[in-house]
């Protein structure tokens, strides 16, 4: 799982930079998912007993290696173009014997030949199978994964929706040019993936607790970097990119932009 909410960059550095923040090492998942909602979604993937497992914008592939943990039959390919985030994840599957199964590629999603798989994996990446504008990417990308996973198979698709429309005031709170078009409502989301070709086998959303455990895990490495270095020569910088994504957050897209989960059935 990977990506950023919508607008936000990260500030840490490089591994291994001392003089810097460590990058995102309080997060377990990156994205508001929690322990238990994972171990749900793995059980439901491990119970249709896969063979090939594909997690495209995987990130450092914490999922993708859940899934194979829980499925000792399968292989899974990561696919994402940060190669620190795959580092992370190679170091990960050696750690838990699962680096002969598993391989981590440093590529675009974009028209990928890496499928197809009996379980697919798309949690906050979906922008990574298109170059539409939103909203009509998320019906791009539905498109592009029912192509790429097999009959009877899974898709697990993290996507954004709105809870509610955004105020112009929460607009203008949000990330640049951010606009009320970009985002699907959870039933045309899962409309839209019915159009495609799926039924939804589950239909789940972040919750509140964890939304907030994802965005200040998030933050967390660098806020206490700026606290014990406020006259690092990167410390001006690097606050105004924190103080920046955290007012997105409390001034823009909290209560109003949503996380689902769906996990999708291919039709035929």
């Amino acid at each position: 799982m990977t990506t950023e909410t919508p607008g936000t960059t990260e500030t840490a550095g490089p591994p291994g930079d001392g003089d810097l923040p460590p990058r995102l090492t309080r997060l377990t998942f990156h994205g508001p998912l929690s322990e238990t909602r994972a171990q749900r979604i793995v059980e439901r993937l491990a119970a249709s007993a896969p063979r090939t497992v594909l997690d495209l914008g995987c990130g450092w592939g914490e999922l993708l290696l859940r899934v194979l943990a829980a499925a000792p039959d399968a292989t899974g390919i990561g696919v994402d173009i940060k190669g620190e985030d795959l580092d992370r994840g190679r170091a990960a599957a050696k750690e838990r014997g699962l680096d002969s199964r598993v391989l981590f590629v440093e590529e675009t999603a974009k028209d990928t030949a890496r499928g197809p798989a009996d379980v697919v994996l798309c949690l906050g990446a979906s922008q990574a199978l298109s170059s539409a504008a939103p909203a009509q990417a998320t019906a791009e990308a539905l498109r592009a994964l029912r192509g790429l996973v097999n009959p009877g198979g899974r898709v697990v698709l993290g996507e954004g929706f709105w809870q509610r429309e955004p105020t112009a005031r929460e607009l203008a709170g949000m990330w640049p040019d951010a606009d009320a078009g970009e985002h699907l409502y959870l039933g045309d989301l899962v409309d839209a993936a019915i159009e495609a070709g799926f039924r939804p086998l589950w239909v789940e959303t972040a919750s509140a607790d964890e939304w907030e455990e994802f965005e200040s895990g998030y933050r967390s490495d660098v806020e206490e970097w700026l606290a014990t270095h406020p006259d690092h020569p990167e410390a001006a910088a690097t606050r105004a990119r924190v103080d920046a994504q955290r007012s997105s957050w409390l001034h823009g897209y909290r209560g109003v932009l949503g996380i689902a989960y769906l996990t999708l059935v291919p039709v035929g």
